[in-house]
């Protein structure tokens, strides 16, 4: 049997694994092992990873027998989770759901953001506190309160569906309390949806209660299913993000100086920390459905596919210097938001919410420093890369 390198399960603080870089310009479409002998093909190239993410022959159905997962013993998947579907049913469950994710919504919401953050940020430094968990503080709540706005979920129950967060997205934890914490999160989210298409309100969950499942456009189980997903992905991604931003922002001075001078290169910098960054660190997943051929490398039918965002976003072939945090870099085209029919609905949020909440936080604290090294700093478990906690200090 043919024994292939594994792929790397740890990363640098604020870079990817240093084996990608060795394979990118060795063999950048190899096999890895993931679990077992299971053993797909990674692609580490930013054109390699477009072209994968755009082919349709490339099936995102985790249902799939010889889907790569990140671990073994994963349950079927529950209905709504359009992100791991083929079409139809991937293009009929996000189209319900594109209106409220447009970027002229999300700029509707610029505004609710804005007061998310300055209120953080007044609890925080209230009572003349100079030092706090800035994760704890303002990196998670300031997602988790949007994303919980825009659903209409209650944000007094965010500790609960928090929990149940970390038990689904764990590369570490036991298969069955993931199982046990899918059930209970869908549970409440049924129970919520059930409630709303008696008594709505003005958001997400009401619209899909009273406008998909009562005229029969999506099942119950379908719409819990898509709530759940935009709950975890709408609060895990940005609450990771963010505190990386913060520490590499703060490692780069000359950068962090010139956004400080002009409020106006936010946007563009925003850009260049998800590339820079990319914390979608276990790669996107798919199998071949057919026989193809990715750069002179025959991937057969059946064959699974992992494709390292992390790695394609730092191709010296398409950024100079890429392992370089360059706040005035054109970043646009990078794929941390994955490419193609699966992109990431959520990135104007995301966007917004990195740009308002980090602005906001430099502006009205310019001294902000952190009070541990980073090599302290313990990383998250989660298929999502991150920082548990960020002590830092300001006068």
């Amino acid at each position: 049997m043919t024994i292939h390198p594994p792929l790397p399960t740890t990363r640098p603080l604020l870079d990817p694994a240093p084996e990608y870089a060795k394979w990118q310009s060795e063999e950048p479409i190899r096999r890895v092992t993931i679990w077992g002998d299971n053993s797909p093909w990674l692609i580490t190239r930013y054109e390699d990873a477009r072209t994968v993410l755009a082919d349709e022959r490339f099936s995102a159905d985790a249902n799939h027998p010889d889907f790569p997962h990140t671990r073994p013993g994963v349950p079927p998947q529950a209905p709504g989770l359009f992100h791991q579907m083929d079409p139809p049913d991937h293009t009929r469950l996000r189209r319900m759901l594109i209106p409220d994710f447009t970027f002229r919504r999300v700029e509707q919401l610029d505004g609710a953001i804005q007061r998310i953050c300055d209120d953080l940020l007044d609890t925080m430094t209230g009572g003349g506190a100079t030092e706090a968990d800035l994760v704890a503080s303002y990196a998670l709540p300031l997602p988790t309160l949007a994303i919980c706005e825009l659903l209409g979920v209650p944000y007094e129950d965010h500790g609960f569906f928090r929990e149940k967060s970390n038990a689904l997205t764990s590369v570490a934890g036991d298969p069955a309390e993931a199982m046990a914490a899918r059930i209970a999160l869908y549970g409440y989210l049924r129970g919520l949806i059930e409630r709303r298409t008696h008594d709505p309100a003005d958001d997400l969950v009401s619209r899909l209660a009273t406008e998909r499942v009562a005229t029969g456009e999506a099942t119950l189980d379908e719409a819990t299913g898509m709530v759940s997903l935009l709950l975890l992905a709408g609060h895990e991604t940005t609450a990771n993000m963010f505190p990386l931003a913060v520490i590499a922002l703060l490692h780069n001075p000359a950068g962090l100086d010139a956004l400080r001078a002009d409020d106006s290169l936010w946007p563009g910098a925003v850009e260049e920390l998800l590339r820079h960054l990319t914390v979608i660190h276990s790669g996107i997943r798919r199998v071949a459905t057919q026989d193809v051929d990715v750069s002179g490398v025959r991937i057969r039918a059946g064959e699974g596919v992992v494709v390292a965002l992390q790695s394609a976003n730092r191709d010296p072939s398409v950024y100079a210097d890429p392992d370089a945090l360059d706040v005035s870099r054109d970043a646009s085209g990078h794929v941390a938001f994955g490419h193609g029919l699966h992109q990431c609905l959520g990135q104007s949020l995301a966007r917004a919410e990195l740009r308002l909440g980090l602005s906001t936080l430099f502006n009205r604290l310019p001294n902000l420093r952190m009070t541990s090294p980073t090599e302290s700093l313990a990383l998250s478990t989660s298929t999502v890369h991150g920082v548990r906690s960020l002590p830092v200090a300001w006068s």
